[in-house]
């Protein structure tokens, strides 16, 4: 049995009479950048996210980037975040002329160690991006304390945490901004790329409206120099139609994970991902941990056998080319260089059936 790591287009047919309808509508309407249906999916996402605001945007990068564009982060600034995430969030703060600031990360969430963060701040320390890796929020008290306490920004990388929440706060409400990626393999995806961010600060949400348009609100009076950075009447509408059944799929996403856990525990070779009690994990990965001299082999021991796994993250960003600028070296930051080393994520997605968990699950116990 081949068992792909996510089915996309199993979970359009399931949605298929919605999907092309929306479609039509933004056809026949002519409604392809901004309008109506752009309006009608950031007014839902905010109600989704509990936030006043939300601005859509051409993907989560941009999310990131307009963001801290809005906020004035600007040359000289530093911004701590995780060395154990995509590229995009270092990459949004070096475009800005900013310096991106690793700490370490906590070994039993991926998350960014928020023990470690106090002792990166410093003068020019302007803001902190947690990233809630894999679906599961970061330590969001204790890193709103410290942003509290020396008067800096939280802008959550949330791109992978659509509708998880923290203490029963959803993700994107629970900083400065949030920042959302649509891309298609995400918990909610489109079909090309998209983002977006949330916030309950007007100017922020304006200012964030301006940047994207090309420095104006209104055609051809250009008030500053901006970006174009606009969701499409197209994606909005897709986005909005998937919407409507994002929880639906995150639930089923835990229990897939609950039956992974169940199965996979007493393995000795693997850990089992860790859940805070005060989180609710949506797990756009199912990620585990496999001994370091086990690995590659039992990667491709699961590909022998029709089974797909990707490895998030091969490299921290702190050893990646792009990044030997800031001259951080191996050793670094042990937590992260460790994860990298050991992590594996296995297929889950609402559309697994259980004949494929079981056919998974045994094929996985069968790896010695």
């Amino acid at each position: 049995m081949k068992i792909p790591m996510l089915n996309l287009y199993g979970q359009y047919k399931s949605i298929k009479r919605e999907i092309d309808e929306s479609i039509k509508n933004v056809i026949k309407n002519q409604a392809f950048i901004g309008g109506r249906y752009v309006e009608i999916f950031e007014n839902s996402i905010a109600r989704f996210c509990g936030t006043k605001f939300a601005v859509s945007l051409n993907s989560g990068t941009d999310a990131l980037y307009l963001s801290l564009w809005s906020l004035g982060i600007g040359k000289g600034d530093e911004i701590i975040t995780s060395p154990f995430t995509f590229i995009a969030t270092a990459e949004a703060i070096s475009r800005l002329d900013a310096k991106p600031v690793f700490v370490d990360i906590d070994p039993s969430t991926f998350n960014i160690n928020y023990k470690q963060l106090e002792e990166k701040i410093t003068k020019k320390t302007k803001a902190i991006i947690p990233v809630h890796l894999f679906g599961q929020p970061a330590d969001m008290d204790e890193i709103n304390k410290l942003a509290r306490k020396y008067k800096l920004y939280v802008v959550e990388d949330a791109a992978q945490a659509i509708g998880a929440k923290y203490n029963n706060i959803n993700a994107g409400n629970l900083g400065d901004i949030g920042c959302f990626s649509f891309y298609p393999s995400k918990n909610l995806g489109g079909y090309g790329d998209g983002g977006i961010v949330t916030t309950n600060k007007k100017t922020l949400a304006e200012k964030i409206r301006i940047l994207k348009n090309h420095g104006s609100i209104i055609k051809y009076r250009n008030e500053i120099i901006g970006v174009s950075s606009r969701l499409d009447g197209i994606q909005a509408s897709i986005l909005s139609a998937k919407l409507f059944h994002l929880e639906k799929w995150n639930r089923i996403r835990r229990n897939i994970a609950k039956k992974y856990n169940r199965e996979l525990k007493n393995i000795q070779f693997i850990s089992i991902p860790f859940e805070n009690g005060n989180v609710y994990h949506v797990y756009h990965q199912y990620t585990i941990r496999v001994k370091q001299n086990k690995r590659d082999r039992f990667k491709k021991y699961l590909e022998q056998n029709n089974i797909s796994s990707i490895i998030y993250y091969p490299t921290p960003l702190h050893l990646l080319k792009a990044m030997q600028y800031l001259c951080y070296k191996k050793g670094n930051f042990p937590e992260a260089e460790r994860a990298s080393k050991e992590v594996l994520s296995l297929p889950i997605y609402p559309e697994m059936t259980d004949k494929q968990i079981s056919c998974m699950v045994r094929i996985i116990k069968k790896f010695k």
